[in-house]
C-alpha cells in the first residue's frame, strides 16, 4: 500500500499540546534531554552487562549459577535497549549528538543495526503507528495476527496461548534473519530504505562481525559449543520477551485503535498526533521500579507525542497531556497495573484469533 498522508491542519490539539509542554521546560529550567540520573542508570546497566559476561565467559560458573546469570544477561539486554539505545536514537538520551550517538550504537554491539532500527522505529512506527501495511511492529505472520485486516489462519485461534514462545524468538530472529533481509531487499515491511551510505555498509557488517565474535566466537571457544548453545538461547529468549510485551502492551491491546486511510484520497481521518494517541496505550504509570526498568515505555503515550524529550520527563508532562486530552475530548489510555495491561493484550490476542 501507498504511505498514507495525515491531514494539515493549522491550529490543532498537538500545537496546544506543544505550547503547553514547552512552557512547562521553561518554567522548571529543565532541559528536555536527560540528566545525571539517567547517565547513572546507563552507567549501572551498562557495567552490570560488562560482569555479567566477563563471569559467564571467563569464569564459568556453576549449571545452576550460569543459568540464573543467562536470564539476568536477557533482561539487562532489553533494558540497556529501553534506557540506552532508545533515547540515544531519538536524540533525547543527551543535549550532545556525540553522546546520543555513542548511546544509539550500543544497538550494534547488542547484534541490531542501529541504521536499521532508527528507520524502522523512529520514521516508520512512530509515524504510521498501527497502520497495517506500513507500521512493521504489529507485522507478525503468519504467527501472530495483530489487526482485523490481517490474514486469519487457523493456528491464530490458540495464539493467545503461544504468543509467548513467539515473542521469545524474536531478538534472535531479528539479529540473525530480519536484519540481513532488510538489508537485503533494502526494504522494511513495504516501505523502501533509503540508499545506504558506504559508511553505514561497512557499519552494518563491521558490528555483525563483532557480535558473532562477542556473543558466538569467542563463548564457543572458552566453555563449548552445547554451553554455549544453552545459554545464548535462554539469554536471547529473555531478552526477546522481554522486548516484545514491553511494546506490545502498549500498542495491540483493547482499547487501541488500528485506522486505515481512506482509500479514494490516502489520508487518515484524525491530526498525527491524535492519532498517536488513539493508537497507544500506557501502563503501570505509577509503578517507579517499571518506569525504570523499562527506560519510561510504560509512558508509552508521551513517548510516541514527544520522542525527542528523555524519558525521565514523562511522570511531569504526562500530567499535562492528560489536562489537554480531558480538554479536546480525546480518550487517554492507560492500565493501571502491568497485568491489567497484559490481561487486555492477552483478550486482544483471543478476539484477533476468531476468523
Amino acid at each position: 500500500m501507498k504511505v498514507p498522508k495525515f491531514p494539515n491542519i493549522k491550529q490543532t490539539f498537538y500545537t496546544d499540546l506543544k505550547n503547553r509542554v514547552s512552557e512547562y521546560f521553561e518554567e522548571v529550567r529543565k532541559s528536555p534531554t536527560g540528566n545525571y540520573s539517567l547517565f547513572i542508570k546507563a552507567i549501572i546497566l551498562v557495567l552490570s552487562f560488562i560482569f555479567v559476561y566477563l563471569h559467564l565467559v571467563f569464569f564459568t560458573p556453576a549449571i545452576l549459577w550460569a543459568v540464573l546469570e543467562c536470564i539476568l544477561m536477557g533482561c539487562l539486554i532489553a533494558s540497556i535497549g529501553f534506557n540506552v539505545m532508545h533515547d540515544g536514537a531519538h536524540g533525547s538520551f543527551s543535549r550532545y549528538n556525540w553522546i546520543n550517538s555513542m548511546a544509539s550504537n550500543s544497538a550494534n554491539f547488542l547484534g541490531a543495526n542501529q541504521y536499521m532500527w532508527k528507520t524502522k522505529h523512529n520514521i516508520i512506527h512512530h509515524t504510521y503507528t498501527n497502520i497495517n501495511g506500513v507500521d512493521d511492529d504489529i507485522e507478525a505472520r503468519p504467527l501472530l495476527r495483530l489487526c482485523d485486516e490481517q490474514q486469519y489462519y487457523k493456528i491464530h485461534k490458540y495464539q493467545h496461548f503461544y504468543f509467548w514462545a513467539a515473542y521469545s524468538l524474536l531478538y534472535i530472529y531479528w539479529v540473525f534473519v530480519t536484519d540481513y533481509k532488510k538489508y537485503f531487499s533494502g526494504k522494511i515491511g513495504s516501505v523502501s530504505l533509503r540508499k545506504m551510505k558506504l559508511s553505514e555498509h561497512i557499519s552494518f557488517w563491521f558490528y555483525k562481525a563483532a557480535h558473532a565474535f562477542i556473543f558466538v566466537g569467542l563463548p564457543v571457544y572458552m566453555i563449548g559449543f552445547l554451553p554455549w548453545l544453552v545459554g545464548f538461547l535462554i539469554m536471547g529468549m529473555v531478552a526477546g520477551f522481554v522486548l516484545s510485551i514491553v511494546f506490545q502492551l502498549a500498542h495491540t491491546v483493547q482499547d487501541t485503535h488500528f485506522p486505515l486511510p481512506n482509500k479514494a484520497t490516502g489520508k487518515m481521518e484524525d491530526e498525527w498526533a491524535v492519532h498517536q494517541i488513539k493508537t497507544t496505550a500506557n501502563f503501570a504509570t505509577k509503578n517507579k521500579v517499571v518506569s525504570w526498568l523499562v527506560g519510561g515505555l510504560n509512558f508509552q503515550i508521551e513517548h510516541h507525542l514527544f520522542p525527542k524529550i528523555s524519558h525521565i520527563h514523562y511522570p511531569a508532562i504526562s500530567r499535562i497531556i492528560k489536562q489537554v486530552c480531558g480538554e479536546y475530548g480525546i480518550t487517554y489510555i492507560e492500565y493501571a497495573r502491568v497485568r491489567y495491561a497484559v490481561a487486555s493484550h492477552i483478550s486482544f490476542l483471543k478476539l484477533m484469533g476468531k476468523a
